[in-house]
């Protein structure tokens, strides 16, 4: 079986917030990592973005990923 590459995503958070996540997370036996996986494929499901498949994903804008 293929293993999928991942990326690190670093940001702050307001303690409150983070809590209220952990609190989701566990209701749905997720980890936080996991959680915040799916909340923001549901976020892109419902407005229609797509997300690339891994691989595809082109960052020529001097953004950083």
């Amino acid at each position: 079986m293929a293993t999928i590459k991942t990326a690190t995503l670093t940001f702050r958070i307001d303690p409150g917030l983070k809590e209220a996540l952990r609190i989701a997370a566990d209701q749905e036996h997720r980890s936080i990592a996991n959680m915040i996986e799916v909340l923001i494929r549901n976020y892109c499901e419902e407005r229609g973005i797509a997300i690339p498949l891994s691989g595809e994903t082109n960052n020529n804008h001097g953004v950083r990923s």
